[in-house]
């Protein structure tokens, strides 16, 4: 199958806000196993919108096409498919009958400009969209798809992965698996992993994050338990080559990480921090048990360790982690009741040193719990 993704929004060629839908889709589809081998991005008109579709659907299987749903006389993509493939919408009295309620169910009378969000065409059916007032839209013609979604993440992400995804995968069972890293760059971990990265089933492949380092490894088998297998054991190969780099897996997060490795012990953490500018204590304050194990944290611009260690201890606690100042390098610290532990960190302006006393301390500490 060949996919194709079209990214509908002025707003987008004029650079006011970055397309992530398009990169979230792009490794949904590899995910997949689809070939994603054109991305296009158009503006609100009617024309060149039709124009996009043509061409899209000329050298393309499948259309994922997200934004141009909402309600005002600039959201055209309905419209612009419907002219591409000939057709003429028309309001679907279920479609309207639940906007109307969705208006209603908040106390307000539904504008009638919202009833071509009710539109549908004889080759579509809608796709519904209960974080919002835009349905979007599964076509099929001729053997070929259009899935047309809203253009707010947080309204396509769930209607593709809950609706549109499973479609796509039928007949077989995707399974995948991600392992976190910290400590250690992306080129770095490609390198140590050498052939696996060209594996084809199951597939590897690293990605640089907020978090560090993410490996992700996925497969297709005709059974989850079958694609379980083989993943379970690439992930032990992988494990193998990058040793104690890996701090967690999927979902899990640093906060939780280090939340259960001092809960497992009784200790309870204070944080001072200069170079990081409270960036840790707010990482950490967003775990769920934060209360049972963090003390809390305080920030004291230009301050170096042995000032930032009384602090500190003052706020109580077994484990301290500190972030002294720095222009171009700080020295990282971890006290825990059994030792100090020491990182030194080298950066190029204040934004990059913030950046890496925040990842840096963050790893210092989980390995420090960890001894």
């Amino acid at each position: 199958m060949r996919a194709e993704l079209l990214s509908v929004g002025t707003e987008l060629l004029l650079g006011e806000i970055v397309d992530t839908n398009a990169a979230y889709l792009a490794g949904r589809l590899a995910l997949l196993g689809i070939d994603c081998l054109h991305m296009q991005t158009v503006g609100d008109n009617l024309g060149r919108a039709k124009e996009a579709f043509e061409r899209a659907l000329a050298r393309s299987d499948l259309v994922v096409v997200t934004g141009g749903l909402g309600p005002t006389e600039d959201d055209l993509t309905r419209e612009a498919i419907a002219a591409a493939l000939g057709e003429t919408p028309a309001v679907d009295p279920d479609l309207e009958k639940e906007l109307r309620s969705w208006f209603a169910g908040r106390g307000l009378p539904m504008p009638e400009r919202n009833r071509k969000q009710a539109w549908l065409i004889p080759s579509a059916r809608a796709l519904s969209n209960p974080n919002g007032t835009a349905p979007g839209w599964d076509v099929w013609k001729d053997g070929k798809r259009i899935v047309a979604m809203p253009g707010v993440p947080r309204e396509m992400t769930p209607m593709w992965e809950d609706q549109v995804e499973p479609t796509l995968a039928q007949g077989s069972a995707l399974r995948r698996r991600t392992l976190k890293l910290l400590g250690i760059g992306e080129s770095a971990v490609e390198e140590r992993l050498d052939e696996l990265v060209r594996s084809t089933s199951p597939t590897v492949a690293t990605y640089a994050k907020n978090d560090g380092v993410h490996v992700r490894i996925a497969d297709k088998a005709p059974t989850a338990a079958e694609a379980d297998a083989r993943i379970a054991r690439v992930e032990a190969d992988v494990r193998a080559r990058l040793g104690d780099y890996v701090w967690g897996t999927d979902g899990e997060t640093l906060a939780g990480v280090i939340g259960r490795a001092l809960l497992a012990r009784g200790w309870v953490l204070a944080v001072a921090e200069s170079l990081s500018m409270g960036d840790i204590a707010r990482s950490l304050a967003d775990a769920s048990d934060a209360p049972q194990w963090f003390a809390g944290g305080l920030v004291r611009l230009g301050a170096h360790a042995d000032a930032l260690e009384r602090e500190a201890r003052a706020l109580g606690g077994d484990v301290f982690l500190l972030t002294p100042a720095g222009t171009e390098e700080s020295e990282l610290r971890t006290i825990t009741p059994q030792r100090t532990r020491q990182l030194t960190v080298k950066f190029r302006s204040p934004a990059d040193g913030r950046r890496r006393a925040l990842l840096g301390g963050l790893d210092l500490l989980r390995r420090a719990l960890a001894d």
